[in-house]
């Protein structure tokens, strides 16, 4: 009987927990901040807590939950409408470089250490960290760096070169399935999908991993092949 309370307390947590998390928002799984990791790691504890303590009423646990979810919401939207609250609880960018010189005083106020910032430096691909021009530690704990003018990538517009717009490619099959709602997306339906595979070569797509479309109608093929990986582009 302990084991039974314990499985539908879990699994009963898991389904209020997966609402509460659509309700704050995909914020809560992506970028946290210090609030929002507080408030994640209070839930996970009275998850645990109804989930494995018999003594535990569940309401209390599944109410404890829910007025924590309805805070977090109701502090991102006072975050959102007032700049100050936003700073005090959310927090604001520390400055760790500026003007290529490294501020101690902004390191002890982030707590973190030379040693930490010369890691993050090469996480972000700078291994010679004079070739930073700013470091900025953001509210989520990341580090953003903007390197000196002559370390900068070069851009095609340094180059003064013509290139075509950068857009999304359109997943049309996936698995051996045909994805209809990327096909109408794009203005195209099955027909077309099938009469361009079968020009190249393919009647069947159950052998496809992988076909994408960018914008100018061009597929790349991924066949399936458990031992090594192919592909094919189609103009």
């Amino acid at each position: 009987m302990d084991l039974f309370s314990v499985l539908w307390k879990t699994v009963l947590s898991i389904v209020i927990l997966f609402l509460l998390t659509k309700m704050m928002g995909k914020k809560q799984i992506s970028q946290l901040n210090l609030y929002d990791y507080v408030i994640g790691i209070t839930i996970g504890s009275v998850v645990a807590e109804v989930s494995t303590n018999l003594e535990t009423h569940f309401m209390n646990g599944a109410l404890a939950m829910l007025v924590l979810a309805l805070t977090s919401v109701f502090v991102s939207k006072l975050t959102t409408k007032n700049i100050e609250a936003r700073r005090f609880i959310i927090g604001t960018p520390i400055v760790l470089i500026e003007n290529g010189k490294i501020l101690e005083n902004s390191l002890i106020k982030a707590k973190f250490d030379i040693t930490d910032l010369l890691r993050e430096a090469r996480v972000a691909g700078y291994f010679d960290i004079t070739q930073i021009e700013y470091a900025l530690m953001e509210s989520d704990g990341k580090i953003s760096f903007l390197p000196k003018s002559k370390y900068a990538p070069v851009t095609p517009d340094d180059m003064k070169l013509k290139v075509d717009k950068t857009s999304l490619v359109a997943n049309l099959i996936i698995d051996g399935k045909i994805i209809e709602d990327n096909l109408r997306n794009i203005g195209k339906d099955k027909k077309w999908l099938m009469k361009r595979l079968e020009n190249s070569g393919y009647k069947n797509v159950n052998g496809l991993l992988l076909v994408t479309c960018d914008n100018k109608e061009k597929l790349t093929i991924y066949e399936k092949n458990l031992d090594v990986q192919e592909f094919r582009v189609l103009d």
